[in-house]
């Protein structure tokens, strides 16, 4: 055949063989460049919205856009942005490259030495953009345009606005090289450009009003020009003052609403002082200087007690009233104590309100703790102690003008906590203006208290009655809210020897004229003083079998407004699909669906001064890109993350239905890859942890693993993954999980294109228990990964959960290990669900995950496992990464644990060849060296 028709018949065949290319399966090099959104922000005005697309690992870019989609910016490793109050200006962080970050740590530089973080201000309306190098932290005005940053070395003539010259200190490497002498701060008034920068600057604040700023300044060593103390600059008249003179600590800088009054603690002890305790000082700017509110043992705080310098310090909205924290003063440390020459222990003592490890584990906040209390500047001082060691957890209300706090106590209940989880907890209101209580419970309880947003009610959920009450402060009137509506207000589904949670409060309507709670479906809408109830739904949720809940679309809003439209997002339990009903918080008609469909949405984002939302919507194959919408019918796409899937076999998703041996109802989710072919065998992996199957339209992208499964890199590469909701029975999670997941794996192996003799099982934690529970019980599986797992009940139940110092018994006697019991009643409850006692039983392979810092589940149980399962001489391999905890958190272990998991069950399920890790393992003389991926020759 002449050349040219050669060529001609190749040209021709191309168009064919590239529309039947298949697509690749997803692998291990595809997880950093898998993007996401995040912290997206719309303008008051409704008129812009920024937002960041992400990487897993890398650069990622800010996007400014139009809620139109016109793209005003797109900035490199843009984040942390806002946009000011008048929607004029978006100010962000740009961060360093992570290329060079990344060589900075392999060089081993210091923090001060490690690449900085830039400053950016973009103005919307011209397109400017102005940036500012080196910067620590910044402040952007809560109602107006004005933004304060520190820097933290010279920022370069090329990339910073000069301010002018008699405003602005020389700043020098010299100065920064004594980190007590702080660092550049920077104050911008957007609106008219005016610009000022001061020295040794080492904490600050702007007003909400951006009228003033207020910092603290340390002053260098032998500086003839900066001065160390409390200073304002105001910035509409450009000038400063100095509030409060001396070397020392200034902290909690607070100005009302207004930035007519300025509050803050400092000490200002001499360096050598042992005991150094803060002072609260106050000013109103009518005078030279600032005035001490309160000094260590003033009149009206206990002896030896002093303001903290750890507390909060907040005006109240009226600005009549300034909150702080009290706190016993420090012990002196004895400096005659040689280290090597004393004991070190921690003492155990049974009357501890806390176990050691506990108090160990809050050493650090309860060396901070402090007790609130509120002070009347404009009152001569007037001082009310709110808190002490009995009552030590307050509640403000959000409109804190209110006369009454919340305060609950748990003290001399705490001890039971050990077993049951949570502690019996009294309530109170305490009085701002006389430091009255009044009790609202006569009794401990366990119940949860909360405030309404003007302080004129107390609601709680009491766990006994299953109820929610309320109590009214102006009349000490308590109220049951909801038993009149003989709906259920606790989980309905509850099979924990726990007492069932409640499902929530929603939000309330201004004036704390109504509360609006929920039940399994619908949303009730409650006078919390005559507890008048009806449902806001119109009970169209438990008719419908549709879940409708709601949370406050608009930033810092406190309560609903009169008439504010409720976007409800909806979930529709049978079929798991996703959307929004709407609804106007004074009608009394049934909501409205908007849209429902097989997508997921993230919760709503709304302008604050106009109807425009942003969110995101996604399903199982299209990525959760970023929307913006009026109405969330007509809807404008903001995003297009991944688009590097369609190149990739991706997977489908599908409920499936059961009923198990005892008859229960079961559901589940079906993963197939997106080349599914009914008319071959594959090879199947069952994942599961508690109940998945509302995760149905869940985009879930491949990523390096904790330890779980990754359903969409073993989907692509030709696997069925299953997820079978499990429902338990009291003292019987074993067999619940015997139950419901191999019944549900036996329904589906009943399908020709299942390989039953090729099904593994994977599982963390909880999940990693249940995988070696079936595996003592079954031999119907090739291959199951167990990351995690308890396989001892009986020892674990003393053990310690280290990161939160808990113990462990609770877990079993009430929560997700559901036994019920303790270990002496029903001893052999614990060792008939426990797997090591059957673990001879065991023929399937599997690799346990056990790191050597997990702080939920006991390093040992893997241990146990393994060197039980190594003397009966059955296939078992234990993955310990060092320094690691429950989950592992490092990405490139994460990366590691991927590609292992991969393995094994490629070779056991596929027929694959063994890694060497599998097949020879890896000596601790090689460790660091050889990771024994690769595939063993023999």
């Amino acid at each position: 055949m002449p050349k040219y028709l050669l060529l001609l018949a190749g040209l021709a065949c191309q168009p064919v063989l590239a529309q039947q290319a298949p697509k690749k399966p997803l692998d291990h090099s595809v997880y950093d460049q898998w993007q996401s959104v995040a912290n997206q922000r719309i303008s008051h005005n409704g008129k812009y919205v920024l937002f960041q697309v992400k990487p897993q690992q890398g650069d990622g870019v800010l996007y400014l856009k139009t809620t139109g989609n016109k793209t005003l910016r797109q900035v490199s490793r843009g984040d942390s942005a806002l946009f000011t109050a008048d929607s004029r200006y978006a100010v962000f962080s740009i961060k360093p490259r992570y290329q060079d970050v990344r060589q900075a740590r392999i060089k081993k530089k210091k923090p001060d030495q490690m690449p900085k973080d830039s400053l950016g201000i973009y103005t919307l309306a011209t397109g400017k953009l102005t940036k500012y190098a080196n910067v620590k932290s910044f402040q952007v005005a809560e109602e107006a345009s004005a933004v304060a940053f520190l820097a933290l070395k010279p920022t370069s003539k090329d990339s910073v606005k000069k301010a002018p010259v008699d405003t602005v200190k020389k700043i020098t490497d010299r100065l920064l090289e004594v980190k007590k002498d702080g660092a550049p701060l920077t104050v911008i008034n957007l609106i008219n450009g005016q610009l000022r920068t001061f020295e040794s600057v080492t904490d600050y604040q702007i007003s909400k009003l951006g009228n003033k700023v207020a910092f603290a300044v340390s002053a260098p060593r032998g500086s003839k020009t900066v001065k160390s103390g409390l200073y304002v600059y105001d910035l509409a008249t450009g000038t400063l003052r100095k509030l409060s003179s001396g070397k020392g600590v200034y902290k909690n800088l607070a100005f009302d609403d207004a930035g007519k009054q300025l509050a803050f603690t400092a000490e200002k002890h001499p360096e050598k002082a042992l005991v150094k305790p803060f002072s609260l000082y106050y000013s109103d700017f009518g005078g030279d200087s600032a005035r001490l509110l309160a000094a260590p043992s003033a009149n009206g705080l206990k002896k030896g007690w002093s303001p903290s310098g750890f507390g909060k310090v907040v005006f109240s909205d009226n600005g009549e009233k300034l909150f702080f924290g009290t706190s016993p003063d420090p012990i002196p440390q004895d400096t005659t104590l040689v280290d090597f020459e004393h004991a070190k222990l921690d003492i155990w003592n049974y009357k501890d309100d806390y176990l050691q490890p506990m108090q160990l584990k809050t050493l650090k906040k309860d060396l901070q703790r402090n007790y609130l209390a509120v002070i009347y500047p404009r009152q001569a001082g007037k001082f009310v102690q709110l808190e002490d060691e009995y009552l030590r957890d307050s509640f403000v209300a959000e409109q804190n003008n209110a006369e009454y706090v919340l305060a609950v106590t748990d003290t001399a209940k705490r001890v039971a906590m050990q077993w049951q989880g949570s502690t019996l907890k009294q309530a109170y209101l305490v009085s701002t203006r006389t430091g009255e209580r009044l009790a609202i419970n006569p009794k401990a309880a366990k119940s949860r208290f909360q405030l309404s947003p003007q302080g004129k009610y107390v609601v709680w959920y009491d766990f006994e009655s299953k109820n929610w009450f309320s109590y009214a402060v102006a009349s000490h009137q308590t109220t049951n809210l909801t038993a009149k509506t003989k709906v259920a207000f606790a989980d309905e589904e509850n099979d924990s020897p726990e007492d069932p949670q409640p499902y929530g409060v929603a939000a309330w309507t201004k004036d704390d004229a109504a509360v609006l709670i929920f039940d399994r479906y619908d949303i009730w809408k409650i006078d919390p003083r005559s507890g008048a109830a009806t449902n806001f739904t119109s009970g169209v949720g438990r008719r419908d079998k549709l879940i409708f809940r709601y949370r406050m679309p608009v930033e810092k809003q406190k309560f609903i407004e009169p008439k504010d439209n409720l976007w409800l997002l909806v979930q529709n339990e049978t079929n798991k699909q996703w959307g929004f009903y709407k609804k106007n918080i004074a009608s009394t008609a049934a909501p409205q669906p908007v849209a429902m469909g097989p997508v997921g949405y993230s919760p709503l984002l709304q302008a604050k001064h106009a109807d425009e939302f942003v969110y995101t919507k996604s399903s199982v194959s299209q990525p959760a890109d970023l929307y913006a919408s009026r109405d969330l019918r007509q809807e404008t796409k903001l995003s297009s993350i991944n688009p590097q899937q369609k190149d990739y076999n991706w997977f489908t998703a599908e409920l499936v239905h059961w009923t198990t041996p005892k008859g229960f109802p079961a559901t589940g989710v079906l993963y197939k890859p997106e080349n599914f072919d009914p008319a071959k065998k594959y090879p199947m992996v069952a994942y599961f942890y508690e109940k998945l199957s509302d995760g149905l339209y869940k985009y879930t992208a491949p990523a390096p693993t904790p330890s779980r499964l990754d359903i969409a890199l073993f989907a692509s590469n030709g696997y069925l993954v299953f997820t079978p909701d499990i429902s338990y029975t009291i003292g019987e999670p074993g067999p619940s999980a015997v139950e419901f997941v191999n019944s549900g794996v036996e329904s589906l192996k009943k399908n020709s294109w299942v390989n039953g003799a090729h099904i593994g099982i994977q599982g963390q934690s909880w999940g990693g228990y249940q995988v070696a529970y079936l595996i003592t019980q079954t031999n119907m599986y090739a291959a199951a990964w167990a990351g995690a797992p308890v396989v001892n009940m009986t020892s674990a139940y003393g053990g310690i959960r280290w990161e939160s110092g808990m113990s462990r018994q609770f877990q079993y006697e009430r929560t997700q290990s559901r036994i019920g019991a303790t270990l002496w009643e029903k001893p052999e409850v614990y060792i008939r669900n426990s797997p090591l006692f059957s673990l001879p039983k065991v023929q399937t392979p599997v690799v346990i995950m056990s790191n050597d810092a997990d702080g939920a589940v006991p390093w040992y149980q893997g241990i146990e496992m393994f060197t039980d399962l190594r003397r009966l001489g059955k296939p078992v391999w234990l993955l310990q990464y060092n320094g690691e905890a429950h989950n592992l958190v490092k990405r490139e272990n994460r990366k590691d644990i991927s590609i292992r998991e991969l393995q094994f069950f490629d070779h056991y399920l596929k027929g694959a060849p063994a890694p060497v890790w599998l097949e020879k393992g890896v000596p601790a003389v090689e460790k660091g060296r050889n990771w024994g991926l690769e595939i063993s020759k023999q």
